[in-house]
């Protein structure tokens, strides 16, 4: 489970660093830079109750951004609703029951890699303490609601590939 330091990322509320904010006289307004966000925070019932985790802070970034909604766990195969897993302290995704869903957890990760890539987004607001999408804190495995510091294998992915991660608690604020 990759962990370590990672930078403070600008507030979102915030446009990208170089990001143009005004044109010249008559020309089309500048496009708002892709912002891939988990799907479940936009209301998308997606999460493994097939429930969804709307969160209004994350669907007001509209305003500034193109939000690109994206289920790592569907887009790796999973079905919604589906068994609760946990991110294992050996890098195994497994259900409750003992199933290991690891190869699923894989594939949605690379999809959302080159969805990110595709539209050109460099940031990314994920559902906390995922198995797929937490970008700082997951639960550890055992089932029992502990949070461990590290990364769900999505938000990992991701992180490689270069994009800031924050979370739906990092853009609601104190």
């Amino acid at each position: 489970m990759p962990t370590g330091s990672e930078p403070e990322p600008a507030p979102l509320s915030q446009p990208p660093p170089g990001a143009p904010t005004v044109g010249p006289p008559g020309a089309a307004p500048p496009a708002r830079p892709a912002l891939l966000v988990s799907a479940c925070l936009l209301g998308v019932r997606c999460n493994h109750r097939g429930e969804a985790s709307p969160s209004p802070a994350v669907a007001a970034l509209a305003g500034r951004y193109r939000l690109v909604a994206v289920c790592p766990e569907t887009l790796g195969g999973l079905p919604t609703p589906r068994p609760a897993a946990e991110l294992q302290a050996d890098g195994a995704v497994r259900t409750a029951d003992g199933a290991v869903v690891t190869q699923a957890y894989r594939r949605g990760a690379e999809a959302a890699v080159a969805l990110a890539r595709a539209v050109g987004a460099t940031e990314a607001v994920l559902k906390a303490r995922s198995p797929s999408c937490g970008p700082h804190a997951v639960y550890d495995g055992t089932f029992s609601r502990t949070v461990v510091a590290g990364r769900g294998v999505t938000a990992a992915a991701l992180a490689d590939a270069g994009l800031a991660l924050r979370d739906e608690e990092d853009v609601a604020g104190p």
